[in-house]
């Protein structure tokens, strides 16, 4: 019998999985081992490069382990990775010259200020549909090669390998043979041209970042090259890259222009299918390859929440008010409404749409009645109307959608705070079934090129969902509740100036 098993790896920001899929979609087999974070000041986050290798490596045996199976059971590799992660490493030993800079590093934010400040936003917007933030690759990777001693000589000599962490795995697992990328990770450096998906020569000439340093840019499903036996253990070929986000609004099974996604964790991501040309938003989101398969490229529009399921740790860790995560839900049931409080965990800012860096977290509408159901339950509903501002700005980028949103991550396990996402965006809610979604995307993308799945309509019939929220809230009391959010919301902002 022919190999009918995938081996999918998600190496996220906080852990490392690896999955086991059959030809079903059904994963069989996992591991999951958790990442060292190091903060060496304020606002700075690192990875260690070769900790996420040996994390790679390990998962992939255990979860075999775990599955029963064999290298030889398994007809493809596929890998989706946190994105805009940065690693700069020798070409010539592999090892990397400093530690990966997170993309949740601020490090660079003066630079960003500084282009910002010289006029370069728009120019950079039309090529890469990104905004100019620490958050993307390019200046984490100019901020490397001036500190790395001879970087910027080494780097053009193409002495230096630059990559994110699909990069930098594919490198390694294939020995050092295949120094590339997938068009999705691309396009998150701020280097890519989101139009013809090549490295543009005007951000390069902008960043002074040498062509000879960066990776081969190639479809999110096709040949990557061949691991090596004496890395993973075996030979398999590597036929799926995708970033993170991208791969869950691939495994959702998002084919259609229209159809979205949220993945809720610490923050939420939002990404709709927007076809097959590149949506500007004039609405405060990101445009974004959604995924290319062999020369079809399919496009997004994507919001990034920066606090969601950290209002809930905020409400653990913080303040006390809860025990765990799974409490909130029965606790929310406690009261009959949200008694006019409205949470904005605006710890960090406000992300999409609205972008106010200086916005800070706020409690309004407290009363002698309030009790901590209320806040409860306010930090919950906060998570969707947070989603509804996004998805109403890619209304107005791209048309209303009346296909379901489909979820994952870990709030999506929460029953009252989904029933309530359906009522507040007047939208059904459908769960996936394998919640591990990000990692079947990456399947899916492997899956494809090997051959274990011959095409998208057949991908579409394996996903399912495991439930589904149908909206049943009045339209007044939706409008009203969501008119005393953004009513808070610029109450938040020091500005009161929201998009």
């Amino acid at each position: 019998m022919p190999a009918s098993h995938i081996l999918a790896i998600d190496q996220g920001t906080t852990s490392t999985r690896a999955i086991v899929f059959d030809s079903e979609a059904r994963p069989v087999g996992s591991a999951q081992i958790e990442l060292t974070q190091h903060y060496p000041q304020p606002g700075w986050v690192e990875h260690d490069p070769e900790e996420i290798l040996w994390a790679v490596v390990e998962v992939c045996r255990k979860a075999l382990a775990g599955a029963g199976l064999g290298f030889p059971d398994i007809a493809a590799l596929g890998i989706a990775n946190q994105r805009e992660t940065t690693v700069l490493w020798d070409r010539k030993t592999g090892k990397p010259v400093a530690n990966a800079v997170v993309w949740q590093c601020r490090r660079t934010t003066d630079m960003c200020a500084d282009l910002v400040n010289a006029g370069h936003g728009p120019d950079i917007r039309a090529r890469t549909g990104l905004v100019i933030d620490p958050y993307f690759s390019a200046t984490k990777l100019r901020w490397l090669l001036d500190r790395v001693p001879d970087g910027q000589k080494c780097a053009e000599a193409g002495e230096l390998c630059f990559g994110t962490v699909d990069s930098w795995l594919l490198y390694k697992l294939t020995g050092g043979r295949v120094h590339a990328t997938d068009a999705t990770n691309a396009s998150r450096t701020m280097l890519l041209n989101l139009h013809d998906l090549s490295w543009d020569e005007a951000l390069m000439g902008l960043f002074n970042v040498p062509e000879a340093v960066l990776p081969e840019v190639r479809p999110s499903s096709g040949e990557f090259g061949v691991s090596d036996a004496g890395v993973l253990g075996a030979e398999l070929p590597i036929s799926g890259i995708a970033g993170d986000q991208h791969a869950a609004l691939y495994g959702h099974a998002c084919f259609k222009q229209g159809m979205a996604k949220c993945t809720y964790g610490t923050g939420a991501f939002v990404l709709a299918n927007a076809g097959r040309k590149p949506n500007l938003s004039g609405h405060g989101l990101i445009a974004t390859l959604a995924w290319q398969t062999g020369g079809r490229r399919v496009y997004a529009l994507e919001g990034s929440i920066f606090s969601t399921g950290a209002a809930v740790q905020w409400l653990r860790d913080g303040l006390g008010i809860v025990a765990s995560a799974q409490d909130t839900e029965s606790m929310a049931q406690l009261v009959v409404d949200n008694g006019g409080v409205y949470f904005v965990p605006a710890f960090v800012g406000l992300g999409a749409p609205h972008w106010v860096p200086d916005a800070r977290g706020s409690i309004v509408g407290l009363t002698r009645g309030v009790t901590k159901e209320h806040i409860v339950r306010a930090a919950l509903e906060a998570t969707a109307y947070q989603v509804r501002d996004v998805l109403d700005a890619m209304g107005k980028d791209a048309g209303a959608s009346g296909d379901p949103l489909r979820v994952d991550g870990g709030q999506a396990a929460n029953a009252f705070l989904m029933q309530f996402q359906a009522d507040i965006l007047d939208r059904p809610v459908e769960t996936a079934a394998v919640r591990e979604t990000t990692a079947l995307g990456a399947a899916f993308l492997a899956g494809l090129a090997a051959g274990v799945w011959e095409s998208e309509a057949e991908l579409r019939e394996l996903w399912s969902a495991s439930r589904v929220y149908e909206p049943s809230m009045s339209a007044s009391v939706r409008e009203r509740l969501y008119a005393g959010w953004q009513q808070a919301l610029r109450q938040s902002s020091p500005r009161g100036l929201l998009t």
